[in-house]
């Protein structure tokens, strides 16, 4: 059974700070390791776009927009992944969701999704 927990949504006021975490459990990723974990965000009427992934080696990549204000993270030995978002924007305001693509197989799995709304 594989679980994606996120924890650390929430209302602030622009400028603020958030911190949003992951784990993931379940045989598939002991037996199959993850490759990349990270989070995507979806604002009401748009399409679901990629904020920042890591890699297992520590490989970052970030949208454009969150450059500077965002910074992710992992434990690889808990397989869990936290956003820590700084100086935070109207802007920012959507669903975010955890995102983990398999080692092998690269089969992709979605958390829930927690709401973060900032605002002005």
């Amino acid at each position: 059974q594989v679980q994606l927990v996120e924890s650390g949504g929430g209302s602030v006021q622009a400028g603020g700070s958030l911190n949003l975490s992951c784990a993931a459990s379940g045989s598939i990723f002991r037996i199959f390791g993850i490759a990349t974990m990270g989070w995507y965000r979806q604002a009401p009427g748009k399409q679901r776009d990629m904020v920042a992934t890591i890699t297992n080696s520590g490989s970052t990549t970030y949208a454009d927009s969150v450059k500077g204000r965002f910074t992710i993270s992992r434990d690889n030995a808990k397989n869990t992944v936290t956003l820590q978002m700084d100086s935070l924007k109207p802007e920012d305001t959507a669903v975010y969701c955890c995102n983990v693509v398999r080692a092998v197989g690269a089969n992709v799995y979605w958390g829930q999704g927690t709401q973060v709304t900032v605002s002005s």
